[in-house]
């Protein structure tokens, strides 16, 4: 099962909680019958919540998970004059990529151009260090072409 899941019965739980404490409060019948249903409004606003935010770039200021990642991979970019650059990222500990989305920076957006470039004329891949640092944690991001992987070693000759 995924986080997605467990939050998701977290959410249940409480709200589940609440509406027992509500229904055992000494009120009338009609309050308790509203927290059940204000329960139940919850449990399926949550649910509907997290199915809508399953297809959406997550913000990488939210990364709380990866936070210490150091490197990613970028299998995709999207950047969007003003709005913001949005990611597909291979993270180096999670078999799935995840979509992010950062603020837009025209910086940054510069730095995955040339990064992008460089890395289709190497034929290697676009990666990007600090995913998920702030700028006030250490620095900016930053976008480079990964190096080429050195050649397999010649086999001496014998004759």
């Amino acid at each position: 099962m995924d986080s997605l899941t467990y939050l998701y019965g977290v959410i249940v739980l409480v709200a589940a909680a609440l509406a027992a404490i509500a229904i055992r409060a000494p009120r009338p019948l009609a309050l308790r019958a509203g927290a059940v249903v204000l329960a139940g409004a919850l449990m399926a606003t949550g649910y509907a919540g997290f199915a809508e935010l399953l297809g959406r770039p997550k913000p990488a200021s939210l990364e709380w998970v990866a936070r210490n990642t150091t490197e990613a991979t970028v299998l995709a970019a999207d950047m969007r004059e003003g709005e913001a650059i949005y990611l597909w990222l291979q993270l180096e500990d999670t078999p799935e990529p995840r979509a992010y989305v950062l603020p837009w920076s025209m910086a940054a957006a510069r730095q995955l151009h040339q990064a992008q470039g460089k890395a289709e004329e190497a034929g290697t891949t676009v990666r990007m260090r600090g995913p998920f640092r702030d700028a006030d944690e250490g620095g900016e991001r930053m976008f480079y072409a990964a190096p080429q992987p050195p050649l397999p070693p010649k086999l001496a000759q014998f004759k």
